[in-house]
Protein backbone atom coordinates (compact mmCIF):
# COMPACT_ATOMS: atom_id res chain seq x y z
CA UNK A 1 0.00 0.00 0.00
CA UNK A 2 1.02 3.45 -1.08
CA UNK A 3 -0.40 6.49 1.14
CA UNK A 4 -0.06 10.11 -0.31
CA UNK A 5 -1.33 12.67 1.65
CA UNK A 6 -2.51 16.02 0.30
CA UNK A 7 -2.45 19.69 1.50
CA UNK A 8 -3.54 23.49 0.04
CA UNK A 9 -3.97 26.53 0.39
CA UNK A 10 -1.82 27.15 3.25
CA UNK A 11 -1.38 30.83 2.99
CA UNK A 12 1.59 31.34 5.01
CA UNK A 13 1.64 34.01 7.39
CA UNK A 14 1.90 36.34 9.05
CA UNK A 15 2.39 38.97 6.17
CA UNK A 16 6.36 40.49 5.96
CA UNK A 17 6.81 43.83 6.01
CA UNK A 18 5.13 45.73 2.73
CA UNK A 19 6.44 48.96 0.84
CA UNK A 20 4.29 51.21 -1.12
CA UNK A 21 5.95 50.67 -3.79
CA UNK A 22 5.14 46.48 -3.63
CA UNK A 23 1.24 47.97 -3.16
CA UNK A 24 1.13 49.66 -6.38
CA UNK A 25 -0.19 46.78 -7.77
CA UNK A 26 -3.18 44.14 -7.69
CA UNK A 27 -1.40 43.48 -4.47
CA UNK A 28 -2.93 46.39 -2.58
CA UNK A 29 -6.10 44.62 -3.05
CA UNK A 30 -4.74 41.10 -1.78
CA UNK A 31 -2.84 43.20 1.19
CA UNK A 32 -6.49 44.81 2.56
CA UNK A 33 -8.47 41.82 2.43
CA UNK A 34 -5.75 40.15 4.24
CA UNK A 35 -6.20 42.45 6.75
CA UNK A 36 -9.98 42.45 6.77
CA UNK A 37 -10.85 38.75 6.78
CA UNK A 38 -8.05 36.39 5.87
CA UNK A 39 -5.78 37.60 8.57
CA UNK A 40 -8.32 36.86 11.30
CA UNK A 41 -8.80 33.44 9.99
CA UNK A 42 -5.68 32.13 8.19
CA UNK A 43 -3.79 30.78 11.30
CA UNK A 44 -0.01 29.20 10.89
CA UNK A 45 -0.61 27.28 14.10
CA UNK A 46 -3.42 25.05 12.70
CA UNK A 47 -1.44 24.16 9.71
CA UNK A 48 1.35 22.93 11.81
CA UNK A 49 -1.01 21.00 14.37
CA UNK A 50 -2.15 19.13 11.06
CA UNK A 51 1.77 18.40 10.26
CA UNK A 52 2.02 16.78 13.43
CA UNK A 53 -1.45 14.96 13.03
CA UNK A 54 -0.20 13.89 9.50
CA UNK A 55 2.83 12.76 10.55
CA UNK A 56 1.68 10.67 12.61
CA UNK A 57 0.21 8.33 9.63
CA UNK A 58 3.44 8.17 7.99
CA UNK A 59 2.79 8.69 4.67
CA UNK A 60 5.23 7.71 1.70
CA UNK A 61 4.83 10.77 -0.39
CA UNK A 62 2.86 14.65 -0.07
CA UNK A 63 1.07 16.72 -2.83
CA UNK A 64 0.64 20.41 -2.23
CA UNK A 65 -1.45 21.97 -4.78
CA UNK A 66 -0.63 25.36 -4.78
CA UNK A 67 -1.34 29.14 -2.54
CA UNK A 68 1.57 28.47 -0.50
CA UNK A 69 1.53 32.55 0.07
CA UNK A 70 -0.16 35.54 0.17
CA UNK A 71 0.89 38.41 -1.72
CA UNK A 72 4.06 36.47 -4.11
CA UNK A 73 6.20 38.85 -1.92
CA UNK A 74 10.04 37.59 -2.35
CA UNK A 75 9.74 37.45 1.55
CA UNK A 76 7.57 35.37 1.69
CA UNK A 77 8.42 33.13 -1.46
CA UNK A 78 11.45 32.39 0.88
CA UNK A 79 9.32 31.65 3.87
CA UNK A 80 7.82 29.01 2.08
CA UNK A 81 11.02 27.84 0.79
CA UNK A 82 12.24 27.34 4.51
CA UNK A 83 8.80 25.64 5.03
CA UNK A 84 9.03 23.29 2.64
CA UNK A 85 12.66 22.21 3.80
CA UNK A 86 10.76 21.85 7.25
CA UNK A 87 8.37 18.69 5.67
CA UNK A 88 11.66 16.51 5.23
CA UNK A 89 13.65 15.63 2.07
CA UNK A 90 12.54 17.21 -1.43
CA UNK A 91 11.89 13.72 -2.55
CA UNK A 92 9.31 13.18 -0.32
CA UNK A 93 7.16 16.65 -1.48
CA UNK A 94 5.93 17.71 -4.71
CA UNK A 95 4.33 21.32 -5.29
CA UNK A 96 2.41 23.01 -8.19
CA UNK A 97 1.78 26.73 -7.31
CA UNK A 98 -1.04 28.85 -7.15
CA UNK A 99 -2.67 32.02 -8.19
CA UNK A 100 -1.75 33.96 -5.14
CA UNK A 101 2.25 31.91 -6.27
CA UNK A 102 2.01 34.02 -9.28
CA UNK A 103 -0.18 37.03 -7.74
CA UNK A 104 1.71 39.42 -10.11
CA UNK A 105 3.61 39.49 -13.30
CA UNK A 106 6.85 37.91 -12.61
CA UNK A 107 6.05 36.15 -9.58
CA UNK A 108 5.69 32.77 -10.76
CA UNK A 109 8.81 32.60 -12.46
CA UNK A 110 10.41 33.56 -9.39
CA UNK A 111 8.29 30.84 -7.06
CA UNK A 112 9.83 28.57 -9.82
CA UNK A 113 12.84 29.35 -9.07
CA UNK A 114 12.68 29.20 -5.40
CA UNK A 115 10.74 25.79 -5.06
CA UNK A 116 12.67 24.50 -7.90
CA UNK A 117 13.68 21.05 -5.43
CA UNK A 118 10.07 20.42 -5.16
CA UNK A 119 8.46 21.21 -8.87
CA UNK A 120 10.75 19.21 -11.16
CA UNK A 121 10.64 16.10 -12.88
CA UNK A 122 13.20 13.45 -11.73
CA UNK A 123 16.70 13.71 -13.29
CA UNK A 124 15.97 16.79 -15.30
CA UNK A 125 16.37 20.57 -14.88
CA UNK A 126 15.40 22.96 -12.48
CA UNK A 127 11.60 24.51 -13.71
CA UNK A 128 12.56 28.57 -14.23
CA UNK A 129 8.95 29.33 -16.12
CA UNK A 130 5.37 28.17 -16.30
CA UNK A 131 6.71 26.64 -19.85
CA UNK A 132 8.34 23.34 -17.23
CA UNK A 133 4.63 22.19 -16.73
CA UNK A 134 3.32 19.64 -16.61
CA UNK A 135 6.46 17.43 -15.16
CA UNK A 136 6.45 13.69 -13.99
CA UNK A 137 7.89 11.99 -10.78
CA UNK A 138 7.57 8.68 -10.23
CA UNK A 139 7.31 7.75 -6.47
CA UNK A 140 6.81 3.57 -5.67
CA UNK A 141 3.49 2.67 -7.90
CA UNK A 142 3.01 6.67 -8.57
CA UNK A 143 3.35 8.88 -11.27
CA UNK A 144 2.99 11.89 -10.12
CA UNK A 145 2.00 14.85 -12.74
CA UNK A 146 2.43 18.17 -11.95
CA UNK A 147 0.37 21.17 -14.01
CA UNK A 148 0.59 24.51 -13.19
CA UNK A 149 -3.07 27.09 -13.57
CA UNK A 150 -1.21 29.93 -12.07
CA UNK A 151 -1.12 33.21 -13.36
CA UNK A 152 -1.40 36.76 -13.05
CA UNK A 153 -4.61 38.28 -13.09
CA UNK A 154 -6.28 41.32 -12.94
CA UNK A 155 -7.74 42.62 -9.48
CA UNK A 156 -10.48 40.60 -8.17
CA UNK A 157 -10.52 37.98 -10.52
CA UNK A 158 -8.40 34.36 -9.29
CA UNK A 159 -8.81 32.74 -12.17
CA UNK A 160 -6.41 29.98 -13.34
CA UNK A 161 -5.54 28.74 -17.26
CA UNK A 162 -4.65 25.45 -18.62
CA UNK A 163 -3.37 25.80 -21.81
CA UNK A 164 -2.55 23.70 -25.02
CA UNK A 165 0.75 23.95 -24.53
CA UNK A 166 0.14 21.99 -21.02
CA UNK A 167 -2.41 19.46 -22.45
CA UNK A 168 0.24 18.20 -25.26
CA UNK A 169 2.63 17.10 -22.49
CA UNK A 170 -0.35 16.20 -20.21
CA UNK A 171 -1.38 13.67 -22.89
CA UNK A 172 2.04 13.00 -23.55
CA UNK A 173 3.21 12.06 -19.44
CA UNK A 174 -0.10 10.35 -19.29
CA UNK A 175 0.25 8.03 -21.67
CA UNK A 176 4.08 7.14 -20.52
CA UNK A 177 2.96 6.49 -17.14
CA UNK A 178 0.07 4.44 -17.90
CA UNK A 179 2.55 2.38 -20.79
CA UNK A 180 4.42 2.17 -17.26
CA UNK A 181 1.56 0.16 -15.25
CA UNK A 182 1.62 3.87 -12.74
CA UNK A 183 -1.24 4.82 -10.52
CA UNK A 184 -1.23 8.28 -12.02
CA UNK A 185 -2.15 11.02 -10.25
CA UNK A 186 -2.29 14.93 -11.50
CA UNK A 187 -1.83 18.01 -9.16
CA UNK A 188 -3.57 20.93 -10.26
CA UNK A 189 -4.47 24.06 -8.06
CA UNK A 190 -7.68 25.06 -9.93
CA UNK A 191 -10.99 22.28 -9.69
CA UNK A 192 -11.05 21.30 -13.48
CA UNK A 193 -14.67 20.95 -13.27
CA UNK A 194 -17.06 23.06 -14.28
CA UNK A 195 -19.24 24.94 -11.54
CA UNK A 196 -17.00 23.89 -9.20
CA UNK A 197 -16.28 27.47 -7.97
CA UNK A 198 -17.31 31.08 -8.62
CA UNK A 199 -16.65 32.57 -12.45
CA UNK A 200 -14.09 34.62 -11.69
CA UNK A 201 -12.28 31.82 -9.73
CA UNK A 202 -12.84 29.27 -12.74
CA UNK A 203 -10.12 27.41 -14.76
CA UNK A 204 -10.05 28.41 -18.42
CA UNK A 205 -9.66 25.37 -20.11
CA UNK A 206 -11.76 22.97 -18.60
CA UNK A 207 -13.17 21.41 -21.54
CA UNK A 208 -9.53 20.98 -22.90
CA UNK A 209 -8.14 19.10 -19.83
CA UNK A 210 -11.33 17.15 -19.77
CA UNK A 211 -10.57 15.86 -23.58
CA UNK A 212 -7.01 14.98 -22.22
CA UNK A 213 -8.50 12.78 -19.41
CA UNK A 214 -11.01 10.86 -22.20
CA UNK A 215 -8.17 9.98 -24.14
CA UNK A 216 -5.20 8.87 -22.14
CA UNK A 217 -6.86 8.42 -18.85
CA UNK A 218 -5.63 9.08 -15.40
CA UNK A 219 -5.98 7.48 -12.10
CA UNK A 220 -6.89 10.69 -9.56
CA UNK A 221 -7.03 14.31 -9.91
CA UNK A 222 -5.74 16.57 -6.35
CA UNK A 223 -6.41 20.40 -6.16
CA UNK A 224 -6.89 23.05 -4.07
CA UNK A 225 -7.91 26.64 -4.57
CA UNK A 226 -11.97 26.80 -3.22
CA UNK A 227 -11.21 25.92 0.12
CA UNK A 228 -13.62 22.78 0.06
CA UNK A 229 -13.48 19.02 0.92
CA UNK A 230 -15.45 18.00 -2.32
CA UNK A 231 -15.32 14.94 -4.59
CA UNK A 232 -16.32 15.65 -7.93
CA UNK A 233 -16.10 13.18 -10.87
CA UNK A 234 -15.00 13.14 -14.54
CA UNK A 235 -14.64 10.94 -17.84
CA UNK A 236 -11.60 9.18 -18.27
CA UNK A 237 -10.38 7.08 -20.78
CA UNK A 238 -11.09 3.50 -18.94
CA UNK A 239 -14.14 5.02 -16.70
CA UNK A 240 -15.31 7.92 -13.93
CA UNK A 241 -11.76 9.54 -12.64
CA UNK A 242 -12.26 11.11 -8.89
CA UNK A 243 -11.78 14.74 -9.00
CA UNK A 244 -10.79 15.73 -4.90
CA UNK A 245 -10.54 19.03 -3.35
CA UNK A 246 -9.56 19.69 -0.09
CA UNK A 247 -10.56 22.63 2.48
CA UNK A 248 -7.11 25.12 3.03
CA UNK A 249 -4.54 23.89 5.16
CA UNK A 250 -4.20 27.35 6.68
CA UNK A 251 -7.93 28.28 7.97
CA UNK A 252 -8.45 28.74 11.11
CA UNK A 253 -11.73 27.76 13.10
CA UNK A 254 -14.84 30.30 12.94
CA UNK A 255 -15.13 30.87 9.68
CA UNK A 256 -17.93 30.46 6.74
CA UNK A 257 -15.03 28.08 4.63
CA UNK A 258 -14.52 24.44 6.59
CA UNK A 259 -11.57 24.61 9.31
CA UNK A 260 -8.03 23.44 8.13
CA UNK A 261 -7.98 19.74 7.03
CA UNK A 262 -5.73 17.53 4.64
CA UNK A 263 -6.39 14.49 2.93
CA UNK A 264 -5.01 11.21 3.22
CA UNK A 265 -5.38 8.67 -0.32
CA UNK A 266 -4.30 4.93 0.77
CA UNK A 267 -3.47 3.13 -2.46
CA UNK A 268 -3.15 -0.43 -3.50
CA UNK A 269 -4.14 -3.21 -5.75
CA UNK A 270 -2.69 -2.98 -10.14
CA UNK A 271 -3.36 -1.67 -12.85
CA UNK A 272 -7.61 -2.24 -14.13
CA UNK A 273 -8.40 -3.30 -10.50
CA UNK A 274 -6.55 -0.27 -8.38
CA UNK A 275 -8.07 0.37 -4.41
CA UNK A 276 -8.53 3.91 -3.76
CA UNK A 277 -9.32 4.95 -0.47
CA UNK A 278 -9.71 8.41 1.32
CA UNK A 279 -9.72 9.72 4.70
CA UNK A 280 -10.27 13.55 5.25
CA UNK A 281 -8.62 14.38 8.39
CA UNK A 282 -8.65 18.42 10.12
CA UNK A 283 -10.13 20.24 12.93
CA UNK A 284 -13.80 20.20 13.84
CA UNK A 285 -16.17 21.79 16.29
CA UNK A 286 -14.13 22.38 19.49
CA UNK A 287 -11.64 19.85 18.57
CA UNK A 288 -8.17 20.99 19.59
CA UNK A 289 -6.15 18.41 17.48
CA UNK A 290 -7.20 16.69 14.01
CA UNK A 291 -9.86 14.25 13.88
CA UNK A 292 -11.39 12.11 10.99
CA UNK A 293 -13.51 14.11 9.27
CA UNK A 294 -15.09 11.63 6.51
CA UNK A 295 -13.75 8.58 4.69
CA UNK A 296 -14.54 7.42 1.00
CA UNK A 297 -14.02 4.68 -1.40
CA UNK A 298 -13.10 6.25 -4.47
CA UNK A 299 -12.85 2.84 -6.67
Amino acid sequence: MFRLAHLSDIHLGPLPGVTYRQLASKRITGYINWQRNRRRNLHEGVTERLLSDMASFEPDHVAITGDLVNLALDAELEMAQLWLESLGPSHGVSVVPGNHDAYVPGALERACRTWDKWMRADMAPAITTRHGFPYLQRRGPLAVIGVSSAVATAPFMASGSFSSEQARGLAELLEKAGAENLFRVIMIHHPPVRGATATHKRLYGIRRFQKVLRKAGAELVIHGHTHLATTHWIAGKDGRVPVVGVAAAGQGPGSSKPAAQYNLFDIDGKPGAWRLTLQRRGLKGEAIDPVTIASEDLR
